[in-house]
């Protein structure tokens, strides 16, 4: 079963306040999502390889 490290981590363009953003924390394959207002809840969990290739289309996007 993968593991997912405790750490979350939030992006560096979040508000002063850092509620309006979403957070991530890293497995050996699989990346969870959550909202940063209400940690909570239940989080979004995508492939690793899922993750990378959104990274990838957001990013190429002018």
């Amino acid at each position: 079963m993968n593991t997912v490290e405790g750490r979350w981590f939030k992006s560096t363009y979040s508000s002063a306040q850092g509620d309006d953003c979403v957070e991530v924390a890293f497995g050996e394959e699989l990346v969870l999502v959550r909202d940063s207002k209400n940690t909570s809840r239940p989080h979004l969990t995508v492939r690793r390889e899922e993750w990378a290739r959104l990274l990838e289309f957001t990013t190429a996007r002018p």
